[in-house]
C-alpha cells in the first residue's frame, strides 16, 4: 500500500494531480536544504546549477533559461560573483553582451550539493518497504516523460 491506498485503487484526476503537485513540491524543497549550498538562495543554486551545466551564457540566455527578469537575475548572478561561483564577461562574439561561466569553484560546489543530495536521497530510498522503492523506481520513466511535458 502507498500513502493508505491501495494499488488496485484508481483516485479521482484532481486527487491525483494534487498529491503528485504536493509530494514533488516537499521532494524538492527538502532535497533543496543542503549543508554545501550554505548561505546561497535557492534562486542562486539554480543559477549556478543552470551556468554549470550550459554555460558559458549571455546573460540573456541564461536569464531565459531561468525565467528571471533581468534585475533579478544581475543580482544574482552579481552575489555568485562576489562568492567567487561564476565570472562575468564580455562575450566573445559580442563584446556589449555579457556572459557568465562557472568557476572551479563554482564547479566543485555543484558537485558537493549534488553529492549530498544523492546521498540524502538514497537513504530515505533505502528506509522504504521494497514494494514501495520498486514503485518509486518502476515510475522514474513516466515522471521523467511529465517534467518534459511541462517545459
Amino acid at each position: 500500500m502507498l500513502a493508505g491506498k491501495q494499488m488496485s485503487e484508481r483516485p479521482a484526476p484532481d486527487e491525483t494531480t494534487d498529491r503528485l503537485r504536493v509530494a514533488v513540491g516537499r521532494l524538492a524543497r527538502r532535497l533543496r536544504a543542503t549543508a554545501s549550498s550554505g548561505a546561497l538562495t535557492p534562486t542562486q543554486v539554480s543559477v549556478l546549477f543552470t551556468v554549470v551545466r550550459e554555460g558559458p551564457l549571455t546573460l540573456s540566455e541564461l536569464g531565459a533559461r531561468e525565467a528571471l527578469h533581468p534585475t533579478m537575475l544581475s543580482r544574482v548572478v552579481g552575489a555568485l560573483a562576489e562568492a567567487g561561483l561564476v565570472v562575468r564577461s564580455a562575450a566573445a562574439d559580442d563584446r556589449r553582451a555579457a556572459q557568465v561561466a562557472a568557476t572551479s569553484a563554482g564547479r566543485r560546489l555543484r558537485r558537493r550539493i549534488h553529492e549530498e543530495r544523492n546521498a540524502a536521497l538514497a537513504a530515505a530510498l533505502a528506509r522504504l518497504a521494497p514494494a514501495e522503492r520498486d514503485a518509486v523506481t518502476g515510475a522514474l520513466g513516466a515522471l521523467e516523460e511529465l517534467a518534459e511535458l511541462l517545459r
